[in-house]
């Protein structure tokens, strides 16, 4: 009988098995302090690029990512009040949430952060769904361009959904959010607001009951924060009064204090 891994034991072996799969990183130096050996791992994952993997290091890894899901503590859709019919703010991390799927905020390549340790929101969900989240885009993304063309990019607002892993969620919905490089207009507020709706839509049909939204398109894609608030507010009160029985719940996942406000003004 196979003997049971420690946290510790896995996290050890994890990070010489991602070393040994990176040419560039194999003769890294390893700390040897945990937080050091966290860091190196969660890296190499970032930066590792689709590729066949044993099964045994990923069922370390699997093993390894669903233990630090139930140290961050796991968030139900219980735990959640609604602050009006249907609707919620949660402000933390999203990879805590038991729902039926989470909203990533996606990149056009739509391969996740290469960035090692970079905070973003495609960065923390990629990490801890595990390496199987990146592959599957992969495969999605590379039947695209069989249709498509070689150069094919996602589009704005147009969702894709794969399995969570690792992830409390059961699945997670990547979407391309408008980029403001100048000024805001009424197309790239017309792209986000078909960002919550097409969300919706894909949620209805795949029967997603629950489905938590992180701040899309605001950050480093420049949206100002207030009317990126108002616009998601207002499409999704839209689809729930259009769509009354498709979706029991969405929540407006907010990390910053600033948003978490602006949509708290929003749903008064």
């Amino acid at each position: 009988m196979k003997k049971e891994m420690t946290q510790e034991e896995r996290l050890d072996y994890l990070v010489e098995k991602f070393k040994e799969d990176s040419e560039e990183y194999k003769n890294l130096e390893t700390p040897t302090d945990t937080e050091g050996k966290k860091r190196i791992l969660r890296s190499l994952m970032n930066i590792r690029f689709p590729k066949p993997i044993s099964q045994e290091v990923l069922d370390v890894q699997d093993d390894y990512l669903k233990e630090i899901s139930l140290e961050k503590k796991i968030v139900k859709l219980s735990d959640i009040p609604e602050v009006k019919e249907k609707i919620s703010i949660w402000q933390g991390d999203i990879t805590r949430l038991e729902v039926d799927a989470i909203v990533n905020a996606a990149n056009s390549q739509m391969l996740g952060c290469f960035i090692p340790m970079h905070k973003c929101i495609d960065n923390s969900i990629h990490t801890f769904a595990g390496i199987e989240l990146r592959e599957e885009c992969n495969k999605k993304m590379n039947q695209l361009r069989l249709k498509y063309g070689d150069n094919y990019e996602q589009h704005t607002a147009v969702p894709m959904l794969t399995d969570a892993y690792n992830l409390p969620a059961k699945k997670v919905i990547h979407i391309v959010g408008p980029i403001v490089s100048y000024k805001l207009t009424v197309k790239l507020e017309k792209d986000l607001s078909d960002c919550y709706k097409n969300t919706l839509d894909m949620c209805a049909e795949n029967g997603l009951k629950s489905v938590a939204f992180c701040c899309i398109s605001t950050g480093v894609f420049n949206f100002p924060n207030k009317r990126a608030a108002e616009i998601a507010v207002e499409t999704v009160e839209k689809w729930l009064s259009e769509n009354p029985e498709k979706i029991d719940r969405v929540i407006f996942n907010t990390f910053k204090d600033e948003d978490t406000r602006y949509y708290e003004e929003e749903l008064r």
